[in-house]
């Protein structure tokens, strides 16, 4: 497939999915959908990558959904919005989440509706100073989708997940940052250099274990503690016989750089 909605690129251990209907401000339509589900498809048969670093072309990271594909006539019958999100919007947050290795968002402008949510779908989120988070969909009669309704509260807390998705306000990066909504606040000109930065370190890692870590900090939310307890167990007897264990013990013992391989 040649792609003319995303920029997507793999060059080592780094896949790099971009955005790019720039003067939709990267709004989703059926096109970037399709492209988008295909990139991540080789993502995850490519042995190869082992980050996944998601941004947006031009001034914005994107929009949320592009509403001229979903204007509504006069008299016309009503979109079915549950079929999309459960077509297009669902399975991408489901991806995101599962894909096992980490995956950054690098946020380099405007993020609204399933814009501002799309992120928070991933592990480790950087913003520009300039960009900004909006739960656009209360302007518009609906709720926040792409996972926003479980992920505002655990992230900001209920008080202000309500707020954000009632009032629908501009939350500026740097607040983001304070309230927990995001990892890192950064210059604007240094954002995807410095995205691309901590992917190629991560990329050097242990990346089998950290999926062990991303799997088990996702089941939290819904574990007790006996089941968070018990996951920890399963999870690192599965570590404690990868090929990165062994070389890591290996390496502090030798007092050498450690060569990992990601499983």
């Amino acid at each position: 497939m040649t792609f003319a909605t995303i920029v997507f690129s793999i060059d080592n251990g780094v896949a790099l999915l971009s955005l790019n209907r720039p003067e939709q401000l990267n709004s989703f339509n059926g096109q970037m959908h399709a492209e988008v589900r295909e990139a991540l498809k080789r993502v995850r048969q490519d042995a190869s990558v082992r980050v996944l670093l998601l941004t947006g072309e031009g001034r914005g990271f994107c929009a949320g959904q592009d509403l001229a594909d979903r204007s509504v006539a006069p008299g016309a019958e009503a979109p079915d919005l549950g079929q999309s999100l459960e077509q297009f919007y669902n399975p991408l947050i489901r991806s995101l989440r599962e894909l096992p290795m980490p995956v950054i968002c690098a946020v380099n402008g405007v993020a609204a509706g399933a814009g501002a949510n799309i992120p928070l779908a991933c592990d480790l989120v950087l913003a520009a100073r300039s960009a900004s988070f909006i739960q656009a969909f209360c302007k518009i009669g609906l709720l926040p989708d792409s996972g926003g309704t479980w992920s505002l509260p655990r992230l900001v807390g209920v008080a202000r997940a309500k707020a954000l998705a009632m009032l629908g306000n501009r939350l500026s990066a740097e607040q983001a940052e304070q309230w927990g909504l995001i990892y890192r606040c950064v210059d604007d000109a240094a954002l995807r250099d410095e995205a691309l930065s901590l992917a190629r370190h991560l990329a050097s890692q242990p990346t089998y274990g950290l999926a062990l870590i991303k799997r088990s900090l996702n089941a939290s939310f819904d574990n007790t503690l006996d089941q968070q307890l018990d996951l920890e167990r399963d999870l690192q007897r599965l570590a404690g016989r990868s090929h990165d264990y062994r070389e890591g013990v290996a390496a502090f013992m030798e007092k050498r750089p450690a060569v990992f391989k990601g499983n």
